[in-house]
């Protein structure tokens, strides 16, 4: 049974910074690509960030120079660096795992920029 379980989400200030967390069971993870998603309320659920398996990254725009993707195979853990957070990053942030032709979704972590 696959698992993604988020962490590290809460309330920060304009400007702070956060570290989300996704640890993974039961996949092969260094074998997978993952990603970090948010879902603003009212809209759609949008990519923020994607490493493959060879840790190459991408990013949203709206979030480039800001946050950082990365992966620690021995950890079976992904984690997104947040920095400089504006209140538009207020949002439930969702770990994404695509293996083997398949995707997972974590339950997500709350995200909320306020001063």
């Amino acid at each position: 049974q696959v698992q993604l379980v988020e962490s590290g989400g809460g309330l920060v200030q304009p400007g702070g910074s956060l570290r989300l967390s996704c640890a993974a069971s039961g996949i092969i993870f260094s074998f997978g690509a993952m990603g970090w998603y948010r879902q603003a309320p009212g809209k759609q659920r949008e990519l923020v960030a994607h490493i493959t398996r060879g840790g190459s990254t991408n990013y949203a725009d709206s979030v480039k120079g800001r946050f950082t993707i990365s992966r620690d195979n021995a950890k079976n853990t992904v984690y997104l660096q947040m920095n400089s957070l504006k209140p538009e990053d207020t949002a439930v942030y969702y770990c994404n795992a695509q293996f083997l032709g398949n995707s997972y979704w974590g339950q997500g972590t709350q995200v909320t920029v306020s001063s």
